[in-house]
């Protein structure tokens, strides 16, 4: 008996899905529950299961763009062990027919060319010793001669196409764009198009937070088995200024402006298909640690691909670290429909002054993008400043002040 099997809903939003790869080949042995292929939306990837088992059947191709209930293959029910014939490999057979050039006695003819194939050969700079002579006794023939300059040819002019052939590798491929890509392409236009977006910059040391950081490094592993980085440094230091600069945790819809008294922080990850923002949710009422593991987690499910539309939906304040990248200062563009970006770049030592002295310290550029139809100039840089203070004096995120 034969099963259908059809994209199955994966959210209210989603009317279509992209076959992005056969993970069984058309007439495999499936089992029930094993997944076959996998399925990526505009929003994230989904597996496909096989309904019963039998013999997988393919419909659909890799890169098709299928509707939601389309049918992607079908199942043969029992199982696809059918017994294949081996290859009867016949012995390779024993060369029968005699060389056409039989091994000749040494004599004086053996390679000499005739006097008309001597001309040949010297006119077209040919090597006899390299020409197989034919004639009697192994002499070379006028016909020897002639075969070899049209050999000749060939092998010159091979050799000039083989260079040509280098000189004009200068190829082009074209590739399908995923689901994903097309959607972030989209939304980045048109938050560029539709929202009055600025950025603003300041500079961090860091080195109070890296002093912290390794000397309670180790102890922060033992007791909460994650590692103590930046990001869970820079959240906690976002979501106090947030509770000071509420429209920074805004946004817009129509005529109206919706301030959250809750925040969500969109961290963007890099994944294989794709930069992808999952959230934390209620960052503000998490600890360092519990910032730590969410990150881990995320960061984790992201390089597998198995992100949850719901784990990437909503968020209020999105913080993205070009700096693991190398990047020394960047503008983020906005995550729509948020009203601001933070931009985490690389740590550079530099040479700064401090009460009077120059000194050198690790020093990271920040950046601020957002929507100036919400958010003025004075909140984005008063925000800004709040969490450049935060940072340079860890113990307030610790204590609250």
């Amino acid at each position: 008996m034969s099963l259908q099997i059809k994209v199955p809903p994966v959210g209210e939003s989603i009317s279509e899905v992209t076959l992005s790869k056969w993970i069984k080949k058309d007439g495999d042995s499936v089992e029930m529950d094993e997944v076959i292929a996998e399925l990526e939306s505009d929003k994230a990837t989904f597996e496909l299961t096989a309904e019963q088992a039998g013999t997988l059947k393919t419909i659909a191709k890799e890169g098709d763009t299928l509707e939601i209930g389309a049918v992607v293959c079908t199942i043969e029910k029992g199982t696809a062990a059918a017994v294949k014939a081996e290859k009867q490999v016949a012995p390779t057979p024993e060369k029968t027919a005699e060389s056409v050039s039989l091994e000749r006695q040494s004599t004086y003819a053996s390679g000499t060319p005739s006097p008309s194939a001597a001309k040949i050969l010297a006119e077209k700079g040919i090597d006899p010793s390299k020409v197989d002579g034919s004639g009697i006794g192994g002499r070379i023939t006028k016909e020897d001669a002639i075969k070899a300059e049209a050999q000749s040819q060939t092998s010159k002019v091979q050799s000039e196409k083989r260079i040509d052939n280098v000189k004009a590798s200068r190829g082009e491929r074209r590739e399908k764009m995923s689901a994903l890509r097309k959607t972030v392409a989209k939304r980045l236009v048109m938050v560029k198009n539709e929202t009055a977006m600025l950025t603003t910059f300041n500079e961090v040391d860091m080195q109070p937070i890296m002093e912290l950081r390794n000397k309670y490094k180790d102890k922060f592993k033992e007791k909460h088995g994650v590692g103590l980085g930046f990001m869970s440094f820079f959240t906690k230091a976002v979501c106090e200024a947030l509770k000071e600069f509420p429209a920074v945790n805004a946004r817009i819809d129509g005529e109206e402006l919706i301030y959250n008294d809750f925040v969500d922080v969109s961290i963007a990850v890099s994944a294989p298909k794709g930069l992808v923002v999952p959230v934390i949710r209620n960052a503000d009422q998490l600890t360092l640690a519990d910032i730590e593991k969410a990150v881990v987690d995320l960061a984790s499910k992201a390089r597998e691909n198995k992100l949850t539309i719901e784990e990437m939906t909503g968020g209020t304040f999105t913080i993205t670290n070009g700096g693991v990248f190398g990047s020394m200062l960047s503008t983020p563009i906005i995550n729509a429909p948020q009203s601001a970006i933070l931009g985490m770049h690389n740590i550079v030592e530099r040479p700064v002054a401090i009460n009077g002295q120059v000194v050198i310290r690790p020093i990271m550029y920040v950046a601020l993008s957002y929507d100036h139809r919400i958010i003025d100039g004075r909140e984005s840089v008063s925000f800004l400043v709040r969490v450049k203070q935060l940072l340079e004096d860890p113990a307030r995120l610790l204590l609250g002040i």
